[in-house]
C-alpha cells in the first residue's frame, strides 16, 4: 500500500450525515451478464442488440486496486466483486489477486450467478478470494429458468456450489430473490436440500431497485411470512447479528443443521446502518443501491488525479450521504429514475 493510503488509514473513519461509517464497497467489475432476470436485466429492454459498455470504460485491475486501497484507507474493511456477472471478466484473476494484497481487508467476497464457477473456483481460490455468494432463486428447473430468463440451468449452478466447497470456499451463502406465485412455492425445497451442508441460504425481498423490472409491491413476499412458513417445519431461534450493520437477519435451526438469513429491504428497512459504497464497472461511486445519480472517479483517475485528490473526493461524496431510500419508499421522491441493479451490484 502506498504512502498516501497510510496516511488517510490513520485518520478517524468517515461518517455520513446520517453518522454511518464506511465499511464495506461493493466492487462492480462488469454491466454486461450470461442471464436476463426479470427483475434485474429483462430480455424485452437487454436484448441481443443492446448496446452496453465499451471494454476501454471498465476499470482496469490496477485502478480497481488503486481506488479500492483509498476506500480501505478511509475505513473500508470489506470488498465485495459483483456485476452484472463478474465471472465473464476475462481479467477476473488479476483483479481478485490485486484486491486480496490489500492490507486491511478482513473479507474479500464475490458474488456469481454459478454459471462458470465450477470452471474458475480454484483459480480464484487460488487468487486470494475469500469468500463466495451464489444467487440461486429455485431448484425447480421450470421455475429457475423463468427467473433467470432461459439462461441457465440448477445442474451448472449446483456443479458450481460443488466445486467452489471443494476448494475451500467457506461459508458458501446462496442468495434467493423471492417473488409472489413465481418462486415463493419452492422455498421449503431449497432450504431442504441445503441443510446440513454448511451452506447458508439467504432470502431477499423483491425489491423496486431501478426503475425498468415492474416492481409491485404486492408481489413481495415478507421476511416474516418466510419465517413463519420454515420455522413451521423446521425450528429455528434468532441468531445474534455478526457486526453491526449486518443486512441479513440469521436464524439457526435448533436441532443443529446449519442456518438461514432474511434481507428484508422492504418491510425491515435497514437503511440505518448501511455502511456501504457501491463502485461501478466504468468507475462510479454510489452511496445507494437505490441511487439516481453518482460521482465519477474515472474521470480524474485517468486525467492523472493524485491520491490525495482523490481521497477528498471521496471524502466529500460520503460526509454529504444523507441516502435512506428504503425508509422513504412510497414517498414521490422515491418515483425518481434510479440506476439499475445490473449497473452496481446488489
Amino acid at each position: 500500500m502506498n504512502s498516501t493510503v497510510t496516511q488517510f488509514q490513520s485518520q478517524t473513519a468517515l461518517s455520513d450525515r446520517l453518522e454511518r461509517p464506511m465499511r464495506d464497497l461493493r466492487v462492480s467489475v462488469i454491466d454486461r451478464c450470461n442471464y436476463r432476470c426479470p427483475y434485474c436485466m429483462p430480455a424485452e429492454i437487454y436484448g441481443e442488440s443492446h448496446k452496453f459498455l465499451p471494454r476501454a470504460h471498465w476499470l482496469t485491475p490496477g485502478e480497481l486496486k488503486r481506488v479500492a486501497g483509498l476506500f480501505v484507507g478511509l475505513g473500508v474493511n470489506k470488498l465485495r466483486i459483483t456485476g452484472g456477472e463478474p465471472l465473464l471478466r476475462r481479467d477476473l484473476n488479476e483483479i481478485v489477486a490485486g484486491l486480496a494484497e490489500l492490507d486491511g481487508v478482513d473479507d474479500l467476497a464475490l458474488t456469481t450467478n454459478g454459471a462458470r464457477l465450477a470452471k474458475r473456483a480454484v483459480e480464484l481460490r487460488a487468487a486470494g478470494l475469500k469468500r463466495i455468494t451464489v444467487s440461486l432463486d429455485s431448484l425447480d428447473e421450470a421455475v429457475c429458468r423463468e427467473m433467470n430468463g432461459g439462461r441457465g440451468d440448477v445442474a451448472t449452478v449446483l456443479k458450481g456450489i460443488e466445486a467452489a466447497m471443494n476448494a475451500g470456499f467457506e461459508p458458501i451463502k446462496i442468495n434467493v430473490m423471492v417473488q409472489r406465485t413465481i418462486n415463493d412455492h419452492t422455498v421449503l425445497d431449497l432450504v431442504e436440500h441445503f441443510r446440513g451442508t454448511g451452506i447458508i441460504v439467504r432470502f431477499i425481498e423483491y425489491m423496486d431497485v431501478g426503475t425498468l423490472n415492474g416492481w409491485q409491491a404486492d408481489q413481495v413476499v415478507s421476511s416474516k411470512v418466510l419465517l413463519d412458513r420454515i420455522a413451521g417445519r423446521w425450528p429455528v431461534e434468532a441468531l445474534q447479528s455478526n457486526y453491526r450493520g449486518e443486512v441479513a437477519k440469521r436464524y439457526a435451526f435448533t436441532d443443529g443443521k446449519g442456518e438461514i438469513g432474511f434481507i428484508s429491504s422492504v418491510s425491515e428497512p435497514f437503511c440505518g446502518d448501511c455502511h456501504r459504497a457501491r463502485l461501478s464497472a466504468e468507475g462510479t461511486l454510489y452511496t445507494c443501491l437505490f441511487a439516481n445519480h453518482g460521482t465519477d472517479l474515472r474521470g480524474a483517475l485517468r486525467a492523472g488525479a493524485s491520491d490525495a485528490d482523490l481521497v477528498g473526493l471521496l471524502q466529500n461524496v460520503w460526509r454529504n450521504r444523507a441516502d435512506r431510500y428504503s425508509e422513504l419508499r412510497g414517498e414521490k421522491i422515491t418515483r425518481e429514475q434510479r440506476v439499475e441493479m445490473y449497473r452496481m451490484g446488489g
